[in-house]
């Protein structure tokens, strides 16, 4: 049996057109994005799909996780304004401490010494001042001003040291120091610019003391309380040209 060859197919013309156009659509196709058919048969870009109407799966975001509080470090910055405030706080609470201390101890309690200076032998040493609610010696001065310890000297010296007194503000003199030189005046005792041991150092400015020695070139040391409003008792040395000596009376 002889077999019938088949017809040789030809891409001719036609063909080969048609391959022009179907080739690119495909591509064309795929590469293009995708459009939704809108009414009324016009289109619109896919950027548009809804995702609740595919049914996306929902995200649930806990309630305590929404809720949760941002950490951060828990410095903080002061101002100077701050800081000197605090500084004042800080200051005024000490100041409070100390004044109910001092209201538990009484009143003027704070100006008691406990422990009594080298030297000094007057005896009221410890006794509240006029400054803080103190009262009267029994040499009828205020307790620890310079005038009380001075008429507690000259009592001393004259070989007196309680009751009855031989000095005291009756017949001494009055209780400003600044006074003392015109009672040595009136009364006609001695005054000198030569200072003597037991002798009265009155200076101008309202303050006396007791003359205790002198020196080989002629300085003078005073003993006295109250020099700087302190009420207590003190030594120094002065020039003996820097006060009057009011001579112990006789």
């Amino acid at each position: 049996m002889i077999a019938t060859p088949r017809p040789t197919r030809r891409n001719g013309p036609l063909r080969v057109f048609a391959t022009i156009l179907v080739v690119p659509a495909i591509f064309g196709t795929v590469a293009l994005p995708a459009y939704a058919l809108l009414p009324g048969g016009g289109f619109e870009a896919s950027g548009s799909f809804n995702l609740a109407v595919a049914q996306a799966q929902d995200v649930d975001v806990s309630a305590q996780a929404s809720g949760a509080a941002v950490s951060s470090d828990g410095f903080t910055v002061q101002t100077k304004a701050e800081i000197e405030q605090a500084a004042r706080d800080a200051e005024d609470a000490a100041q409070a401490a100390w004044a109910a201390e001092l209201a538990s101890r009484g009143s003027g309690s704070y100006a008691i010494y406990t422990v009594k200076a080298e030297g000094d032998d007057y005896p009221w040493w410890d006794q509240v001042p006029d400054d803080y609610g103190g009262g009267l010696s029994p040499l009828r001065y205020y307790y620890r001003e310079c005038v009380d310890f001075v008429a507690w000297r000259l009592n001393r010296d004259a070989g007196v040291t309680s009751a009855p007194w031989k000095w005291d503000w009756s017949n001494l003199a009055s209780g400003s120091a600044y006074a003392w030189a015109d009672a040595w005046a009136s009364k006609g005792w001695p005054t000198s610019s030569e200072p003597v041991v037991g002798a009265v150092a009155w200076f101008p400015y309202n303050h006396v003391a007791y003359v205790q020695s002198i020196n080989a070139d002629g300085s003078v040391n005073i003993e006295e309380y109250n020099q700087n409003s302190d009420h207590s008792y003190h030594r120094r040395t002065i020039p003996a040209g820097s006060a009057l000596y009011l001579y112990p009376p006789t």
